[in-house]
């Protein structure tokens, strides 16, 4: 197995486990999430509880909630949504953060295609959900989570340069 970490602050944020799509030049990765339920689950084991003496309820702990599947994985933790002019402060510093870590042929590249994703990102801002990783850490990458037209499941969007791959 696979696992994807950010690069500035070491946080899981992906795996293999999930199919990315690569969109926008090869500098975002689309991935499908999933609402999924968490917690206990309601088992019928065909018995007749009202002919056994038992009540509706006894007493079972239901604990079961709705959480979408990556970011309950990576323990993504949400933050509060940008304006474009708070997003293009982000990604001005990301940019600088995040480029000499790469090596010189993918600096290259992320320079000359990431105002691209950029574009794309600011025309989606005002849907798009934003998300960092378990150690909240101010300098890390962000991952970004919007619903398609019409689809009930979460679509998130990855800074693949941003990733090292970790094998488990």
């Amino acid at each position: 197995m696979l696992v994807y970490q950010d690069l500035l602050t070491g946080d899981e944020l992906l795996s293999d486990s999930f199919i990315y799509k690569e969109i926008e030049n090869g500098m975002l990765w689309e991935v499908e999430g999933k609402w999924v339920v968490k917690g206990s689950c309601d088992v019928d084991i065909g018995a007749n509880p009202s002919a056994e003496g038992g009540e509706e309820d006894e007493g079972v702990d239901d604990t079961a909630v709705k959480v979408v599947d990556i970011v309950d994985t990576f323990r993504l933790q949400e933050q509060p949504p940008f304006d474009k002019k708070q997003f293009v402060t982000y990604m001005k510093r990301y940019i600088k953060l995040l480029t000499p870590k790469l090596e010189d042929e993918k600096q290259a590249l992320f320079k000359k295609h990431i105002e691209g994703a950029t574009k794309f990102l600011l025309s989606k801002i005002s849907d798009l959900q934003f998300f960092v990783g378990e150690s909240m850490h101010d300098d890390g990458s962000m991952v970004f989570a919007y619903y398609k037209d019409g689809a009930t499941d979460p679509t998130f969007l990855y800074f693949p340069f941003a990733l090292k791959e970790i094998k488990c």
